[in-house]
């Protein structure tokens, strides 16, 4: 799995010559990249959330397409349309933007509902149907998607079934003070995004994202994947708990975040790391219960150490004795 390291560290690299002192957010995108994942970033303003997905994309061989989203923006804008030639006497099909490999979906809470519904069956079946013909996405297919808390004016909470397709949510946060200076004194003169060059092709990627799929998870890892996010669904401040897609989407993440630290076996820790990137958004909490400040968040870290781990064992080596709490 070095070959999975060496070239997420060049990536990693290349990256945080424009985020500054984000390494373990940066590392959380690069992981839904190589499961062929969907990505949302949700700050603030001004944080970096469009700059890092401009960096990623550049930093690949892959073509890119940004989607401002706006209230007006409509489905169509999205996923294309047919347009019917009058020399040839046929309907044309023009792709939208949406038929790339890295697409940003920048502000995607500031659509309606309906041009949020344009993306569902895009990044679950990777295709498009449009007047009953049905579009292949290319091939790796990947959404990086920002929005501003639902908070602020004019934003559309994103219903349940687009925040499920995600998956994971990363928050950037501002940055430290020594780091806030270095990022005013790196862009005096230019951006550094303007520098950002390709270290890693198309063929390259595939090949990372085929390799991530025969890392190694134990069975007793699973369980601990499925006890966490069962644990969810009965928590008692809950009102919906993660699906199926979420036991996927961390068991997924653990296995690239397991290769980008140069390991071919998934340990519980991995699982710890991503528990709340990858299940928070999916958990709806009860109104009674958000009343005081319950959040998300909170209630999967409680998960993590309420759930016992079972020990797990390296492939084909002896079972390794894991604590009995998480945490």
């Amino acid at each position: 799995m070095s070959s999975i390291q060496q070239v997420g560290d060049k990536v990693l690299a290349n990256v945080e010559r424009v985020i500054v002192g984000k390494h373990h957010e940066v590392r959380l995108a690069l992981v839904a990249l190589l499961c062929r994942g969907h990505l949302l970033i949700e700050d603030v303003p001004g944080t970096g959330k469009t700059v890092l997905a401009k960096a990623i994309a550049r930093s690949l061989g892959c073509t890119f397409r940004r989607i401002q989203f706006t209230p007006d923006l409509l489905p169509s804008d999205v996923t294309g349309l047919s347009i019917y030639n009058q020399k040839t006497l046929e309907f044309e099909f023009r792709p939208g933007p949406i038929m790339s490999q890295v697409v940003l979906a920048d502000e995607i809470n500031r659509a309606t509902p309906k041009t949020q519904s344009s993306l569902l069956e895009c990044m679950e079946e990777r295709q498009a149907t449009i007047d009953g013909v049905t579009h292949p996405m290319p091939d790796p297919f990947l959404v990086i998607a920002t929005q501003n808390p639902i908070e602020y004016e004019g934003t559309f909470a994103l219903p349940e079934a687009q925040l499920d397709r995600f998956m994971l949510r990363i928050r950037l946060g501002y940055p430290a003070l020594l780091d806030e200076v270095v990022i005013l004194d790196e862009q005096k003169r230019s951006h550094p995004i303007d520098d950002i060059n390709e270290v890693v092709t198309v063929d390259e990627l595939r090949e990372l994202q085929a390799g991530v799929r025969e890392i190694y998870v134990d069975p007793a890892v699973s369980d601990y994947i499925v006890r966490l996010v069962a644990s969810t669904r009965t928590h008692p401040d809950v009102y919906l708990g993660a699906s199926p897609r979420g036991s996927i989407a961390l068991y997924r993440a653990s296995q690239a975040l397991a290769g980008l630290l140069g390991r071919d076996y998934v340990i519980p820790d991995d699982v710890k790391v991503l528990a709340e990137p990858a299940l928070a958004h999916r958990v709806i909490i009860k109104t009674s219960s958000s009343i005081h400040d319950v959040s998300a968040a909170h209630v999967v870290r409680e998960l993590l150490d309420s759930t016992p781990i079972e020990a797990a064992r390296q492939a084909g080596g002896p079972r390794e004795v894991a604590p009995a709490p998480a945490g």
